[in-house]
């Protein structure tokens, strides 16, 4: 029997924590620089030596880039607020109840709010003694997945009574992943009022030395591109977006290939963004809105960027089907 003064000790459950890259928690400039103190002053996103970089970004990035980073925000800003936040605590609100009663599914965002620490906390009181960590990046990288399960690594280690962990895998050549880009892709191909004379696969860019230095990003994103080229029957183009800083990237450059394409006889095009789990700035705002601005003035004539899986039908039945063989073993088969 439990003595009378005994602590409180809650059900035991499973918590699964869905996690992001970030968002800053308002769409204006004090905002934005808060969030981008904290997400470039992460040595996995920034690999240079913190006594050469710290003067770098407080001196001048900090001073310039978050007025001009307000504005993009601002653009795609809604009633719900980030996209990226609202999209994934959508994903989580899908996944509510889909692994049985006992297990408890959360989100939160490397950078900004909510934090990995605290929804990690929240599902330890909760009483999961097993959490399963689930970086939502198709495709590994170590300024990413890693970045996200090394944040939950250093709130752990503050605990006392740590919980069981597990880490979701990159699924970049899943075929459930793959099926659900297809028929995502697919379904929103079909709402156009164009055919499309090419697909574009934009990824987010990585420096070119994290891949010397042996990330394996570039070759996810080959691989995702390649199979659902295959699972789709038609050429699907790739590209990488979002440059930032004067160092080589890896290419073709997004801006670069939809400014060359009408010159190449490609005037109709749609720009799909599997790389990123949820909509965001970098799609919505620097695809969809900068983008199409770019081909356009090149000379293109149709443009269309499609929708990430977001918590749309196929992308939740993905979500569910790699997230349940993650949790093998903790709960009952289906």
């Amino acid at each position: 029997m439990t003595p009378a003064n005994h602590p409180t000790i809650p059900q035991s459950r499973i918590g699964v924590l869905l996690m992001n890259l970030g968002t800053p928690d308002a769409p204006e400039p004090g905002a934005v620089r808060r969030y981008l103190a904290e997400f470039l002053s992460d040595p996995r996103v920034i690999e240079l030596p913190a006594i050469a970089w710290q003067p770098i970004l407080r001196g001048i990035i900090l001073r310039t880039r978050p007025k001009k980073s307000a504005e993009a925000y601002a653009q795609v800003w809604s009633d719900d607020g980030s996209p990226l936040a609202a999209i994934t605590k959508a994903q989580a609100r899908e996944l509510k109840g889909a692994f049985g009663e006992d297990v408890i599914v959360d989100w939160a965002m490397r950078y900004g709010s909510p934090s990995i620490a605290d929804r990690l906390g929240a599902l330890k009181d909760a009483g999961c003694e097993r959490i399963l960590l689930a970086p939502l990046y198709p495709q590994y990288c170590a300024a990413t997945t890693a970045t996200a399960n090394d944040k939950a690594f250093a709130a752990l280690a503050a605990m006392r009574w740590q919980p069981a962990i597990r880490t979701l895998p990159p699924y970049y050549d899943d075929a459930a992943y793959i099926d659900a880009l297809k028929r995502s892709i697919e379904a929103s191909l079909a709402e156009l009022d164009f055919a499309p004379e090419l697909i574009l696969a934009s990824f987010h860019g990585m420096p070119q030395r994290t891949l010397e230095r042996g990330d394996p990003y570039h070759c996810h994103c080959q691989k995702t591109a390649r199979l659902l080229s295959d699972a789709m029957g038609r050429e699907i183009r790739i590209a990488f977006q979002s440059r930032f800083g004067r160092a080589k990237w890896l290419e073709p450059a997004t801006d670069t290939v939809l400014a060359a394409l009408p010159g190449e006889g490609v005037r109709k095009v749609a720009v799909v963004t599997p790389g990123f789990s949820a909509d965001c700035v970098e799609t919505l705002e620097e695809i969809a809105i900068r983008g199409r601005e770019t081909f356009v003035a090149a000379g293109g004539t149709d443009f269309a960027c499609l929708p990430c899986l977001n918590a749309s039908e196929p992308g939740i039945e993905m979500l569910r089907s790699i997230l349940y063989r993650e949790l093998a073993g903790w709960v009952s088969p289906a």
